[in-house]
């Protein structure tokens, strides 16, 4: 039998074998049969709010278990097969064709498997704000929005725009979304932070390069497994003010936007998507929350200071998570991994999938991850 086949067969197993413990499968399996008990009762679906909350508690399972219970059968089908392997050739040729069709399957789970944070299968809440550059860091503002819109089209997640506040000549000056889908937060959570853009502005007659910057701010929509203790009359100031933008009379007559300031912090959250200002304060508060969890982590974690609601300098002087480069050269480059790509087009048209992987390697201080 080929050594070099059987070295890979071995250590599939055993990676397969350290993710079924690493992610408590057993227990998770467990749980599902818990949760499906509980599904089957009579009086199920007579709280509907709860109801619901424990069926995406049961998605967010299912989508662990299932996949990694296909990979620890097949890792038992590949112990059969090194077994007849060594005297017969039919079950090497078998092998030999099984184990680079799993591989992609194994890794996909063990990316998941990075994002074992409570808040990682959470919802996203994409915050996207114009820095230094004038109207060309307005156009690339609405050029990284449309980017991660289209990066969450392109797997399924729905997207729901928050707030949006257009810019005078072109672009925006800032917008924030609602990206909802397995895992939103969790592969998106590298994002936050300085985007660098430089090109021939489109806005310049003589053609000039221009440097450009604009911040991205990710934090998780909090449910709740995520506690966080608040006291809304005494710790939160509410504001009301009238909706900005396009929307007609009722937009521009009422004050259904609503601001929401933790007054210890000085985080804030403004929401005007809605026309009624009861759907306004709810989806306010649920971003307030979720930017102080994400507060919170970051103190933990001691990796930078309270933001009391903004980002550090979005513009030279700033620390920059990616560079955007189209003139003169073509490329794209993520500070922290060195993950580079000579696609730009591509990236900016939502193919970030390799960039967010090698920030979930480059973050568990994988020296395998993905790199230029």
């Amino acid at each position: 039998m080929n050594p070099e086949l059987r070295d890979q067969a071995q250590q599939m197993i055993q990676r397969i074998v350290h993710l079924r413990d690493s992610l408590d499968y057993d227990a998770k399996l467990q749980d599902v049969d818990e949760i499906n008990q509980k599904m089957a009762a009579p009086d199920f679906w007579d709280d509907q709010e709860r109801a619901q909350q424990t069926v995406g508690q049961l998605s967010r399972l299912n989508a662990n278990v299932k996949p990694l219970g296909e990979l620890i059968q097949s890792a038992e089908d590949i112990g059969v097969l090194l077994e007849f392997a060594e005297d017969d050739p039919s079950s090497e040729k078998e092998l030999a064709e099984t184990v680079p069709q799993l591989m992609p399957k194994l890794e996909a789970v063990e990316l998941q498997a990075m994002m074992s944070d409570p808040a990682d299968a959470s919802n996203a809440f994409l915050k996207v704000q114009a820095g230094e550059g004038g109207t060309d860091a307005s156009d690339w503002a609405e050029m990284l929005l449309r980017m991660y819109l289209r990066w969450a089209e392109q797997r399924g997640f729905k997207v729901e725009m928050i707030d949006r506040s257009d810019a005078e000549e072109a672009g925006i000056r800032n917008a924030t979304i609602l990206i909802s889908g397995e895992y939103a937060y969790g592969w998106l959570k590298g994002e936050n932070g300085n985007h660098r853009l430089i090109r021939i502005s489109p806005f310049d007659a003589a053609g000039r390069r221009q440097t450009s910057f604009a911040a991205i701010d990710v934090t998780p929509e909090v449910d709740d497994n995520i506690d966080i203790d608040i006291d809304w009359d005494k710790d939160v100031r509410e504001d009301t003010l009238r909706s900005s933008g396009a929307g007609g009379q009722h937009v521009n007559k009422t004050e259904s936007a609503v601001r929401v300031t933790h007054l210890e912090t000085g985080v804030f959250a403004l929401c005007q998507s809605e026309r009624s200002q009861h759907q306004n304060r709810a989806t306010a508060r649920k971003m307030l929350l979720s930017k102080l969890y994400q507060l919170e982590l970051e103190r933990r974690l001691d990796e930078v200071a309270a933001r009391r609601g903004e980002k550090s300098k979005i513009g030279f002087g700033g620390e920059t998570t990616r560079h955007y480069v189209l003139h003169p050269e073509q490329y794209v480059k993520d500070a922290r991994t060195g993950h580079k790509t000579g696609q730009p087009d591509a990236v900016l048209d939502g193919d970030l999938d390799s960039f967010l992987e090698s920030y979930l390697h480059w973050n568990l201080g994988d020296e395998s991850s993905p790199s230029a």
